[in-house]
């Protein structure tokens, strides 16, 4: 019995261990922001905008992941350890769509012809 406890404990663990990583928000302002041109802004405007695309992507998918361990743990109670709860890809694109808005400011500053609009949050499909 002690056996059997101890190894659903262990799976428990490694299960929730593997549920979601830890959010790595970039920052909205960095070093060398001051050095960059107008066509690295633009270039880092479409880079972040190809992230935000990813990020919303993950999410979807852990949200369909949380769904199908909730339901799932109904009857196999250890897997509710592998629900996520940290938010990680939707924390990670808050501070890009702030880091976006920043570049958009530091282009018009810069005078570039066409100022990077802020990307919008693509909505999971389902």
């Amino acid at each position: 019995m002690t056996r059997t406890i101890a190894a659903v404990l262990v799976i428990a663990l490694t299960m929730a261990a593997c549920a979601g990583r830890a959010p790595a928000p970039v920052p909205v302002v960095q070093a060398m922001d001051s050095s960059l041109n107008c066509t690295a802004i633009v270039a880092e405007v479409g880079a972040n905008d190809g992230k935000i695309r990813e990020l919303g992507r993950e999410e979807g998918n852990k949200v369909a992941q949380n769904v199908a361990a909730g339901v799932a743990g109904l009857f196999i109670w250890p897997l509710w350890f592998a629900m996520d709860f940290q938010g990680a890809a939707s924390k990670e694109v808050a501070a890009l769509q702030q880091r976006q808005s920043y570049l958009a400011r530091l282009s018009e500053q810069k005078g570039c012809a066409v100022a990077p609009m802020p990307a919008a949050v693509p909505t999971p499909v389902g």
